[in-house]
């Protein structure tokens, strides 16, 4: 690896750098959006996927590729559809001149896959993409296809429409590091967002980072040490979310049906020693495990009916465990 750091202070040193730019580079095109940019790049430093939630029209497709471009890395959008089938995406087997079976690759083969509306199609498609995510290959009629490195999902769902869609279950769900809602811009970024798109200039955007430094930076943040009362407090988090255990409160014993799995720690703590080092800091505090709960716990707890006839949501409940 051509990446070569003297120490590893002196890489997160780099990281945080990277940070910096790739975040005023994207805002060359994304205007406000901040938390939203930066949960993302912490996603992908920390190498896992995120699901992006918001009603039309709020740039996440524009966001989603303005990220690959600044990224130097190769990227596909696949819209889903309710006739798109599994090959679609992953690729099939084609018979060429010469008579014999090629693999003909499906757009999972890209660095960056933006699954656009990944609830209008059915689940077997759905599944075909969250094999990918997992296992980070596809099998078609037998054979295993590695897919390429870095490999980042960026799903979007819409939460208004429902009629014809297919929800994602709780496990597939369980795949996404975060689960990130998008809201409306406020007045003054909607008249700059206005301002810059209804003119005739467009943004010229420089490559801030190569697909291999992104890699190394994945590396380094599973280095990065964490305290064991960070690390505890991560894990007391996730299993404060399952009622009827031991450390379950009495908010999630009445209002919360399933709570968070292993899985939610192991990002917690990912999570954290990666806003650590964007921030600057070279272990992780409990500070930093609070600033990417609600995006790792939204989407892996689910509500009862009491909840929902309250108006109690996931973030009220998540709110309280903090």
């Amino acid at each position: 690896m051509s990446v070569q750091f003297n120490s590893e202070v002196e890489a997160v040193d780099a990281l945080a750098k990277s940070y910096k730019d790739l975040k005023a580079e994207i805002g060359k095109v994304i205007v406000g959006q901040d938390e939203v940019v930066k949960t993302v790049i912490i996603s992908l430093f920390s190498n896992g996927h995120s699901l992006l939630v918001g009603v039309p029209g709020l740039a996440k497709t524009l966001l989603v590729s303005t990220i690959s471009e600044v990224l130097d890395l190769s990227f596909k959008r696949i819209q889903f559809t309710p006739d798109l089938m599994p090959s679609d995406i992953t690729g099939s087997e084609v018979l060429d001149e010469s008579r014999n079976f090629k693999f003909n690759e499906g757009p999972i083969f890209s660095n960056i896959v933006l699954a656009d509306e990944i609830n209008r199609t059915p689940p077997k498609t759905q599944a075909a993409l969250l094999e990918a995510m997992q296992e980070r290959s596809v099998t078609v009629a037998g054979e295993r296809h590695m897919l390429p490195k870095p490999f980042f999902v960026l799903a979007t769902q819409n939460p208004i429409e429902q009629e014809g869609t297919y929800p994602l279950p709780e496990a597939q769900l369980d795949r996404f590091m975060f689960n990130i809602p998008l809201d409306y811009p406020s007045y003054e970024e909607e008249v700059q967002v206005v301002k810059s798109t209804t003119a005739g200039t467009k943004a010229k955007l420089t490559n801030i980072l190569t697909g291999e430094e992104i890699m190394y930076y994945q590396q380094l943040i599973r280095k990065i040490p964490i305290a064991e009362n960070v690390l505890e407090y991560a894990v007391s988090l996730a299993s404060k979310t399952r009622p009827n255990t031991a450390r379950a409160t009495d908010t999630v014993n009445n209002y919360i049906s399933w709570g968070a799995g292993p899985r939610a720690s192991q990002y917690l703590v990912l999570g954290a020693k990666c806003h650590a080092a964007i921030s600057g800091k070279y272990s992780p505090d409990i500070e930093d495990v609070k600033a990417i709960a609600n995006y790792v716990l939204r989407h892996r707890i689910v509500r009862n009916y009491k909840a929902e006839a309250e108006g109690i949501t996931e973030e009220n409940v998540i709110q309280g465990l903090l």
